[in-house]
């Protein structure tokens, strides 16, 4: 059974304390390049120009609180790229691994968590409200781009005959 922690609006569904304690230990780094290699694969192509300027040099950080990680990047020419976490970022993003599950999904809107201060935005202002309305613009679940990314990178493997 996974562990309830209450916050001022109702429970909020936390990871397992062992999964917990496990990310606690791990190195970011890592952590941070397998973040970017997902970006990258699901988020890249929808990107426009603007955003991308907009991101470029600026250090994100993703923080999934019940796991206990954060990821550091920023936008570097033509991709995301993992940085080692170095001192305050311009943007950190901050949820429980179940919403930003939800959030993938379409399951929650991000003003709905905000306000129930289940995401938390710190940082720049500005930055923040770009990545929001960038993730707001894009008309499929996260999770679905994913999958399709996913299915392409498989199709493209050798000796794999496309489907017909």
């Amino acid at each position: 059974m996974n562990p309830v922690a209450q916050n001022n609006y109702g429970p909020a569904q936390l990871l397992p304390s062992f999964l917990a304690t496990l990310g606690q230990r791990l190195p970011a780094y890592p952590g941070s390049l397998l973040c970017v290699a997902a970006l990258n694969l699901v988020l890249r192509p929808h990107l426009p120009d603007d955003v991308r300027a907009g991101l470029a040099g600026r250090h994100l950080r993703v923080r999934v609180s019940d796991a206990g990680v954060a990821f550091d990047f920023t936008w570097r020419g033509e991709g995301f790229a993992a940085l080692r976490n170095n001192g305050v970022p311009d943007l950190e993003i901050g949820a429980c691994t179940r919403d930003f599950i939800a959030l993938a999904r379409r399951e929650q809107d991000p003003d709905t968590l905000f306000f129930s201060r289940r995401l938390s935005m710190e940082g720049d202002t500005e930055l923040g409200l770009l990545v929001k309305n960038t993730l707001d613009a894009i008309d499929v679940p996260v999770t679905e781009l994913g999958r399709q990314a996913l299915s392409r990178v498989v199709n493209a493997l050798p000796g794999r005959r496309a489907a017909r």
